[in-house]
């Protein structure tokens, strides 16, 4: 029998809010709101998806501008032909882009994510989609509360066929970069798409429909590894989206017409307003959070707020820390923005995107890889000499055709075997066999063993090219015992 005493019930805390761990997700209904932020959110809209699907469909020497060849291991970027070897490019510009995006923070935040981050792109555009057929904020609310009836089928019909339309032509864009797109058009007439084409224009319209149309602020929130360390790259001298406490507190409605300071009120009218707009659905009141994705609707619907209620602009605003704390202006707050921390940041991305442009113009006309002939190592000829097999590969980084010269040094009386000068096509990459030989006296002097030579490779003047260019790649060259 247990005779220990029953624990004694706590009072009831009315500040504790229970919380349940299985709690269904709230629906976030941002409403729609105008001002010169959104103006600048919507610009950026416009011109990346003008990039995005106006640039597979430009010609370049009569091919895909940009087109990314897997098959064919060729990647072309307007006049620039890369192999795979020229993956280094790649490294180049994602460290850019990152040394962008740490630069950014440390001077304003997250204007990536508010602006241009793919995510908040597609958002908006759902979005755009889901007010054409159901309504602002308050219509979808009421249309989703209600019961479902012809006009709610076809509004939402309506909406989800745009959704997956839109998607779909975004996965089919996402795969123009890498099957031309004329072809891939005409296959979608007939939907002949190879099992890669579908899988990649399903899977990518499906994340697009996916992302954008119904998880939204829970992939900033919870999936974006830049919300959690995001912090990292702030400072009190970081502009960011603050809301003036001292100036807007103690909030309260009043009138158009009442004097605040008669109330004992702060420039705050407590119309919610900020949070309603809010994409990701928090108070911009409560202080800086990390689900604040810096788009700035706060700023522009309290702006409009302001406006109507005859107060000055700017009760939320783009700020620093030090700035709220001080009462800076904007030039101080700018003065303050050439810190230590963003001058280093942009010495450095100065520095690799010179080196990165440095290397893409003195790049090599011509790639050459030399591998020998596993099949036969070394062998003895007729005339005693001793001969290596090499098997050389030439890649054309131009888009005519070359001539290449192909001749063997390193040891003395070494001499290359080929029949005649390479050429090779636009963007093309061959295989030629050279077969290396070193007479019997030479051998003999060289010794046995393995010897280190080089291929010289020699781009011949033709059409374009105007000056021969020489590449030397080095290998060995055994002598058998």
């Amino acid at each position: 029998m247990n005779d220990s005493p029953a624990p004694a019930t706590a009072k009831a805390d009315p500040s504790v809010k229970m919380v349940s761990l299985y709690e269904k997700t709230r629906k976030i209904y941002p409403k729609a709101v105008t001002g010169l932020f959104v103006r600048w959110r919507w610009a950026l809209v416009w011109l990346t998806q003008i990039v995005f699907y106006g640039l597979p469909w430009l010609s370049w020497n009569d091919r895909q501008a940009v087109l990314f060849d897997l098959g064919s291991r060729r990647f072309y970027i307007f006049g620039l032909v890369l192999y795979p070897q020229d993956f280094i490019y790649l490294t180049g510009i994602l460290i850019v882009s990152a040394y962008a995006l740490f630069l950014f923070t440390a001077l304003a935040g997250r204007l990536w994510c508010g602006y241009a981050c793919p995510q908040t792109v597609y958002t908006e555009i759902f979005l755009w989609f889901e007010k054409k057929f159901e309504g602002d904020r308050a219509a979808r609310m009421k249309l989703d509360a209600g019961p479902w009836t012809f006009d709610k089928w076809r509004r939402k019909g309506g909406k989800q066929l745009a959704w997956i339309g839109f998607a779909l032509w975004t996965g089919f864009t996402f795969v123009g970069y890498f099957t031309p797109v004329r072809e891939l058009a005409a296959s979608a007439v007939t939907l002949g798409f190879g099992p890669w084409e579908w899988f990649w224009v399903l899977f990518y319209g499906f994340a697009t429909y996916g992302n954008a149309g119904y998880m939204r602020e829970q992939v900033c929130k919870y999936m974006c590894p830049y919300a959690r360390f995001q912090s990292a790259m702030f400072d009190k001298d970081t502009l960011i989206i603050t809301y003036d406490a001292e100036r807007g507190e103690p909030r309260g409605s009043r009138s158009r017409k009442a004097d605040p300071t008669t109330l004992g009120l702060g420039a705050c009218v407590d119309c919610n307003l900020c949070v309603q707009v809010c994409p990701t659905g928090i108070d911009i009141r409560k202080g800086l959070q990390y689900e604040c994705i810096g788009c700035a609707a706060c700023v522009d619907v309290c702006d409009s707020v302001m406006d109507k209620m005859g107060y000055p602009r700017g009760l939320v605003r783009y700020t620093t820390e030090n700035g709220l704390a001080a009462g800076w202006n904007r030039a101080q707050m700018w003065r303050r923005a050439l810190r230590p921390r963003v001058l280093v940041y942009t010495a450095i991305l100065f520095l690799i995107v010179a080196a990165l442009g440095t290397s893409l113009a003195l790049r090599s006309p011509f790639k050459v890889d030399v591998v020998r002939d596993r099949a036969s190592l070394a062998r003895i000829v007729d005339d005693g000499a001793i001969e290596n097999v090499y098997r050389l590969q030439v890649m054309n980084t131009t888009e005519s055709t070359q001539t290449y010269r192909i001749e063997a040094g390193g040891i003395e009386g070494l001499r290359a075997t080929l029949d005649g000068d390479l050429r090779v096509g636009p963007a093309e990459a061959r295989w030629v066999t050279v077969e290396v030989r070193l007479d019997a006296m030479h051998a003999q002097r060289a010794g046995s063993g393995s010897h280190p030579i080089h291929f010289d490779v020699q781009r011949l003047p033709e059409g374009d090219a105007t000056a021969p260019v020489s590449l030397r790649e080095k290998s060995t060259f055994l002598v058998p015992r």
